[in-house]
């Protein structure tokens, strides 16, 4: 989540990299089971691991040499974790990839404490829509500046951005973006109403709709080969945070449309018809398509403040694998420790995947959702308890890493040989 982190402010072409192979991560207390104790299945993993900066090129600046303690941090959870393939969230763009080779260089292939360097021959990021200038006064305060009145909240192109990291082939040609879908184009799209006017639907104005993206980064359709014979469609975003609005809803509203634009695509057919790609191809998954979809979703099953259904949008999907849910000893015990308004919240504390502080305090945010055909071996969340040697890494505000924590899943992919 963008702007939940404890006292901080809310005002606060796409490329693909070539590196080297992998190795095998060493085994740790909190880290789920390594890659040779695993077998052939595979990892998926979404981070949010909050490596955004306040200006244009700091990131790179900070991934330059290696030292960075933040990053160090981010790095070595991802080693322990040793996710085959794995979103990053909240990792700003730059458009020379500077950033993704720094981080894979300086930190990834860089051993941490006991874990060894992860290596992932492929990468992906893509521009995002954060901190792009709409020319419209956006929140109708009046003005036209700041990182309100971007089409994505941001400070500038590029903040917040995402990123993919893969031990497996990226079908690059094969990539679909939805930076540019526009919102108005959903067919009964949740769009933010003006309370104080009779008319509906008009927060926004019909210029400002005409060219209102409804992704807050971007929607990225990454085929990943899994084996020779399978594919997995990476189905990677980072809806906006449900927050910082008014009663208009507009944020809360947007997170809704953005949940549900990977809800229709999965289900195909009619129902996929409206949407296009940045490519101009339009329509949605066919029906034996493979899928994971992973991210920030920035919504809640029972508790916090997103619309009300807006995740269930994925997890009633009869397209959706969810006999599975990531949970953690460390979220158990951060209820426990905290208090407040997390004892009062409706879902298993377990299951939490983020530390916020109130409201909406912790919450189940940051998912992984294989597609029905393919099974789950094991998941979990790296959130390790106070009495493991590796909360170090997790900690408590300020956090040494991020204030969500990775979500894995491995999966067994049907027909897939390797």
């Amino acid at each position: 989540m963008i702007t939940h982190q404890r006292v901080r402010a809310a005002a606060l072409a796409a490329l693909l990299v070539v590196g080297v192979g992998a190795t095998t991560a060493a085994p740790a207390i909190a880290a789920p089971p390594d890659h040779a104790q695993r077998g052939s299945d595979v990892r998926f993993a979404t981070f949010n691991a909050s490596l955004n900066r306040g200006t244009e090129g700091a990131l790179v600046a900070d991934l330059s040499a290696p030292g960075n303690a933040q990053a160090d941090a981010v790095a070595e959870i991802i080693q322990h974790s040793h996710p085959d393939v794995l979103l990053i969230n909240e990792f700003d763009y730059d458009a020379g990839g500077e950033a993704l080779r720094l981080f894979q260089e300086n930190y990834l292939s860089v051993p941490h404490g006991d874990a060894k360097p992860v290596e992932y021959a492929y990468r992906y990021s893509a521009p995002v829509n954060t901190g792009v200038p709409s020319g419209f006064d956006l929140n109708n305060d009046g003005t036209v500046s700041g990182g309100d009145d971007a089409w994505g909240f941001g400070l500038f192109p590029g903040q917040y951005g995402m990123a993919v990291y893969s031990k497996y082939p990226i079908d690059q040609e094969a990539i679909r973006t939805f930076q540019n879908l526009v919102w108005a184009d959903m067919p009964g799209a949740l769009l933010p109403d003006d309370p104080a006017t009779a008319e509906p639907a008009d927060f926004y104005s019909a210029e400002e709709l005409a060219q209102f993206p409804l992704s807050s980064k971007s929607h990225w359709d990454v085929p990943i080969e899994v084996s020779k014979n399978k594919t997995v469609h990476f189905l990677v975003s980072h809806p906006t945070p449900p927050t910082f609005d008014g009663a208009e809803d507009r944020n809360g509203r947007r997170n809704h449309d953005e949940i549900r634009l990977w809800a229709d695509y999965i289900a195909g057919g009619k129902t996929a018809s409206y949407i296009v790609d940045d490519q101009g191809e339009s329509g949605g998954l066919g029906r034996n398509e493979l899928f994971v979809i992973a991210g920030d979703q920035n919504a809640d099953p029972n508790d916090g403040d997103s619309t009300e259904g807006a995740i269930h949008q994925l997890l009633e999907s009869p397209r959706v694998n969810t006999a599975s849910v990531p949970t953690s000893p460390g979220a158990v015990e951060a209820t426990e420790l905290q208090g407040g308004v997390n004892l009062e919240h409706a879902g298993d504390p377990a299951q939490d995947t983020a530390d916020f502080s109130e409201p909406p305090g912790n919450i189940r945010v940051d998912y992984v959702l294989p597609s029905r055909q393919i099974r789950i071996l094991d998941s979990g969340v790296f959130w390790p308890a106070s009495d493991d040697p590796l909360s170090r890494l997790t900690g408590v505000y300020p956090f040494p890493s991020s204030d969500h924590r990775l979500v894995w899943a491995d999966v067994d992919v049907p027909g897939g040989k390797r």
